[in-house]
């Protein structure tokens, strides 16, 4: 696509965004001094490889350490071995993954200093069971939450207590050590409590509150889990606990510093941005309804702003997947917001997740024109069925609209613009 074309244009937004969250840009201004005693690395998610092999090449003294990251993204480190393990739903790679890690931090003492590298999806890739509770279990609890239309926060909170790593326990486990934690958000408001789970970070949430979003969507437990649950005995580390008292966080990549990276590449073409924010939830399909009301007031009375103009928003919304499709919320926010603006002739779109990945597909997300719904309906396609049977991602690639970047070795999470022309 010409860079000069609407789709041209709404890609090197994209582009900008996912290169600005590379961690090589970025993670060695959060170094810290190397300690008298061993410095081991630690670390889990989809930019695994890419922070791994920054740390790796401006660290000025030994290390050793073990970081996991998705299937078929795993890169040579020449210092930290790197795991490959499965997302959005865990398997055996993850628990052997995490099992690694925690023998990895066995045994250190106060001189000692443990690099914690984490990034969206290690809530999947580094998973330890609860007592009680087996890796089935847990693979099917991810996936009722996956469809539930829970937000990330509420779906992490429920990990984290029902996980023997999440939810500060890595952090207990490597104390006396210091513990550092280098991160890349990608999550609604950056809170590192809730990006992949919060490892090493004290957990404010309770059983209590799990319990209540279980119940909330009707995801059933074994029977002795519920009971551990309501007994208070999975219950997190909490902010007092002395094991977090030499434990730091830094994030060094987020949604917003990428959504900025792509309103300055819109001002370079002549184009004025406006960054909706970056932290946007909701049902995928209401979100683009908002987004779209918001574009045609633009076209129609130059409010809030004139054209030409782009949307640029992030965050995470969700998918209630009822129909028969594969879900993804960057498609279906993108199939709803065609289907809003029903061909408006000048409005272009481009959904996409920064990390490559929209829901479990090797789709990144997609792009819409004003001839989207037309195109569809000449294959024979209804876009309000495809929408309703939460096929976005059949959609789009029926019509060759998919967006396919690869992994992208980095996440800071939805990237959505929306161009006025």
């Amino acid at each position: 696509m010409p860079p000069e074309s609407p789709a041209g244009l709404l890609r090197a937004l994209f582009d900008a965004a996912v290169a600005a969250a590379q961690p090589a840009l970025s993670l060695a201004a959060f170094l810290p001094e190397a300690p008298r005693g061993r410095t081991v690395v630690i670390g889990a998610g989809k930019a695994a490889t890419t922070m791994a092999q920054a740390l790796d090449a401006a660290w000025p003294a030994a290390l050793s350490g073990v970081v996991v990251t998705r299937h078929g993204q795993r890169q040579p480190c020449r210092r930290i071995e790197v795991l490959e393990a499965a997302h959005p739903v865990p398997d055996a790679h993850s628990v052997a993954a995490a099992a690694r890690m925690l023998d990895a931090v066995r045994g250190l003492g106060a001189d000692d200093l443990v690099i914690c590298l984490i990034s969206g999806g290690g809530s999947s890739l580094l998973v330890q069971p609860a007592a009680g509770l087996t890796l089935a279990d847990k693979q099917a609890i991810n996936r009722a939450l996956l469809a539930s239309g829970a937000d990330i926060a509420a779906m992490n909170c429920v990990r984290k207590h029902l996980s023997a790593i999440k939810g500060g326990r890595l952090a207990a486990a490597c104390a006396p050590a210091r513990v550092v934690t280098l991160a890349i958000s990608d999550v609604p408001g950056d809170e590192p409590a809730v990006i992949a789970s919060g490892p090493t970070v004290a957990d404010a949430t309770s059983c209590t509150d799990a319990l209540a979003i279980l119940d909330r969507y009707r995801i059933t437990l074994p029977p002795a889990v519920r009971a551990a649950l309501e007994a208070g005995e999975l219950e997190t580390p909490k902010p007092d606990d002395p094991c977090f008292a030499r434990c730091e966080y830094h994030l060094i990549a987020t949604p917003m510093r990428s959504l900025e990276a792509a309103a300055a590449v819109a001002r370079a073409a002549g184009v004025t941005p406006l960054i909706l924010g970056d932290a946007l939830e909701g049902e995928a399909a209401e979100v683009a309804k908002v987004h779209a009301g918001i574009a045609r007031s633009i076209a129609q009375h130059g409010r809030p702003l004139t054209a030409p103009c782009v949307l640029l928003s992030g965050g995470e919304t969700t998918v209630t997947v009822r129909g028969r499709g594969r879900g993804g919320r960057n498609v279906e926010f993108l199939l709803a917001l065609a289907v809003a603006l029903d061909g408006h002739p000048r409005v272009h779109a481009l959904a996409a997740d920064t990390d490559g990945v929209d829901g479990a597909e090797d789709i990144a997300g997609a792009l819409c024109d004003p001839t989207t719904l037309a195109r569809a309906r000449a294959l024979g396609i209804d876009p309000k069925a495809s929408l309703a049977d939460n096929d976005g991602h059949g959609f789009f690639g029926a019509l060759g609209d998919a967006l396919v970047t690869g992994p992208t070795d980095t996440n800071v999470n939805d990237f959505r613009a929306i161009l006025v022309r």
